[in-house]
């Protein structure tokens, strides 16, 4: 005969709630098991619990995996075993469903109460008439895609699981005449149902995760979503928790081994931008994301913080910082706002200078512009452009009497600052020189291939005369012959500042 696996529901609550059915079959059984042991009424039930799959497995699916292939295994050894679960086998029950379709064993199913019962009597609600849709904690994204409620959401087991649902929705939460962030947006948290610490408690859709540690019997329900569940933003950090459950690479990662890609991928950026290219930018803004959701997902293993955490973190971060836009401070001005800004910051991190806090390890160019810029706040600042040329022809001059790392960062200091009060980013516009530089020295790389010359063995002067070449090239390209970038502006084919030969400015 074929081996039975009888299922029996623990019911939602203490042992009182157990069926007639599923005690006899507890006494008759010759092997016993219980998805988990973390239930009121698998007190003193003499079975094997799988709790530590769920503690060793790296994703909840291969938990369900290897629980059907032990009562398979279980069933052909003692002819018919019993699998106890949570509330009832028929109600969100992935185990069961997969047993259902296994042809190595038969199935017979002993119902119990759900906790949907204790549900709906708590929440005074009748089901069909209402019309409420039971779904999946761990699924919401995909389950709840579209809907607009009523939602009962269940296994709500961990404040990550709640974290998700709450992120998951557009405009924070439920319609109610609320803002979607505060009162009006409210949804009901069900806890223990049952128990004698039985909670029933409605609160605004932001405390979602922040109201009392959830566990297994631990639901909520949502009586009308305000916008439709943000599916792409969630798919995509549910991506990136798969990819750490079953990467190799990704599950040896750390915040210290991602800094590098979080550098690297923030340049690339940099560069799409500089590019103009929408796509490339779509595509590289995409790559510095995954960063952001990988952090996000290593804070939430150590639980130290949730991606929800974060986009909220930022939403007060900049309420609190833009006082007149969400408050009464006047600020007409981009400076003023400048202004107001580092004051409320000095302030928020309780820091003694407004220099507190700027990273050293920036790269030197914009390092120079923000510790410039916070001094400025201030009003410490030249009045205008006009005045710093004078300071950088003093620092030059300084150089030029004692060339030292010293005096070039003195000139370099202040070329950044002439660059501020232009409106320029010194970083930005070096690099945009550099670029320039590189593209027109492989032209000339170019030229010198194609008559057969060598770099390396030419003179400065023949050298010159191709960097000439490429300059009034891309001068009558772009229709201009005497502009900065072209051959008659300089004196010198290399030099546009007067100086000949290959170091000059491109």
């Amino acid at each position: 005969m074929t081996p039975r696996v009888v299922v029996g529901g623990l019911g939602p609550a203490g042992p009182d709630l157990l069926t007639q059915a599923v005690r006899d079959a507890i006494q008759a059984a010759p092997a016993a098991f219980l998805r988990t042991a973390r239930h009121p009424a698998a007190a003193g039930v003499q079975a094997v619990s799988f709790d530590s799959l769920y503690e060793g497995a790296a994703s909840i699916d291969e938990v369900y995996a290897a629980i059907v292939e032990a009562l398979v295994e279980a069933a052909a050894e003692h002819g018919h075993v019993l699998y106890l679960v949570p509330g009832s086998p028929a109600v969100a029950e992935r185990t069961v469903a997969l047993l259902r379709v296994d042809e190595r064993v038969t199935i017979e199913v002993l119902p119990g109460m759900s906790f949907l019962d204790l549900a709906w009597d708590r929440l005074g609600v009748d089901p069909v008439a209402e019309g409420v849709r039971v779904v999946d904690g761990r699924r919401f994204v995909v389950e709840a895609a579209g809907e607009r409620g009523p939602l009962l959401v269940a296994q709500c087991d961990t404040k990550q699981v709640l974290s998700d649902v709450k992120l998951a929705v557009d405009d924070g939460g439920v319609d109610g005449g609320g803002d979607g962030d505060g009162e009006g947006s409210r949804v009901v948290l069900l806890h223990h149902l049952g128990l004698p610490d039985e909670q029933v408690v409605e609160v605004a859709w932001s405390e979602l995760d922040r109201t009392l540690e959830p566990d297994h019997l631990t639901s909520v329900y949502v009586p009308v979503l305000g916008a439709p569940v943000a599916s792409e933003v969630m798919r995509f950090y549910e991506l990136v928790r798969t990819l750490r459950e079953r990467c190799p690479w990704d599950r040896e990662q750390t915040h210290a081994s991602l800094t590098r890609h979080l550098v690297e991928e923030t340049y690339e950026t940099v560069e799409a931008i500089e590019s103009g290219d929408p796509a490339h930018l779509e595509e590289e803004l995409g790559d510095l994301l995954f960063q952001v959701f990988f952090h996000s997902v290593l804070g939430a293993e150590d639980g130290e913080f949730t991606l929800a955490d974060v986009a909220r973190g930022i939403h007060d971060k900049l309420v609190v910082r833009h006082p007149h836009v969400f408050g009464e401070r006047v600020a007409d001005t981009a400076e003023q706002v400048v202004r107001n800004w580092e004051q409320i910051k000095k302030e928020e991190k309780g820091r003694s200078s407004m220099m507190e806090g700027i990273p050293s390890a920036l790269p030197s160019l914009l390092y120079a512009h923000k510790v410039q810029r916070k001094a400025a706040s201030v009003g410490f600042d030249w009045p205008a452009v006009a005045d710093v040329y004078p300071k950088v022809t003093e620092e030059l001059a300084e150089l030029q009497a004692d060339p030292s790392e010293e005096e070039l960062g003195d000139l370099l200091f202040a070329v950044v600052n002439v660059a501020r009060h232009l409106g320029f980013d010194a970083e930005s516009a070096l690099r945009g020189a550099t670029a320039k530089f590189r593209t027109r020295f492989m032209e000339v790389e170019r030229l010198a291939d194609e008559r057969g010359l060598v770099l390396g063995e030419m003179d400065l002067a023949g050298l010159d005369g191709l960097w000439d070449e490429v300059k009034a090239h891309v001068a009558a390209s772009s229709g201009s012959g005497s502009g900065p970038g072209s051959a008659s502006a300089s004196g010198s084919a290399l030099g546009s500042a007067g100086v000949s030969g290959p170091s000059a400015s491109p």
